[in-house]
């Protein structure tokens, strides 16, 4: 064989090699180009499906907190209407105590001789109270009970309305 021939020879095998190398080339990039892109389908159809699910999570959690806010908004105003009301009520009263329309009085124990102080017995016949011997309140000292009472009745509504607060807040729904 002349040189020449076996350049020619080896120069046709190796194009011929290039060229069956190139065409596996080609086949493993259709081959793996099918399977990428069917992964990457799969993969797209996954994180779709955790947006939809997160999307309804959200959604789910929002309307909780609305329907919370809507729970807390209806406690407040009622606790509102009911502090507001007692506040009247109170208001009234000393109104009352003030212009001598109502008095207060407390009942007295007959039976505790230990006192000493003798207050005279109830009203007579002709009066409208019931029951036991009473004496009659000063007025200023009325008001400063009234007032007490107004205070204790602002806490327990203030309590009432922390209770129920927190009571919505920690109750799962």
């Amino acid at each position: 064989m002349n040189p020449g021939a076996v350049k020619l020879a080896l120069v046709g095998v190796l194009a011929l090699l290039l060229i069956t190398a190139g065409g596996v080339w080609k086949v493993q990039d259709w081959r793996y180009g099918g399977q990428l892109a069917a992964q990457a389908l799969l993969h797209q159809s996954d994180l779709n499906a955790l947006s939809n699910a997160a999307a309804a999570q959200v959604r789910t959690d929002q309307d909780k907190r609305l329907a919370l806010e809507q729970r807390l908004s209806a406690s407040d105003q009622f606790h509102h209407e009911a502090l507001t009301n007692a506040q009247k009520d109170q208001a009234r009263l000393r109104d009352r105590l003030a212009t001598a329309d109502l008095r207060l009085s407390v009942l007295l124990d007959a039976t505790d001789s230990a006192n000493g102080c003798s207050v005279p017995a109830g009203t007579g016949a002709g009066g409208m109270v019931h029951g036991g011997a009473r004496a009659r309140l000063d007025p200023a000292h009325a008001q400063r009970i009234i007032g007490i009472t107004d205070a204790g009745d602002q806490g327990l509504i203030a309590l009432a309305a922390c209770q129920a607060y927190v009571k919505e807040v920690s109750t799962p729904k």
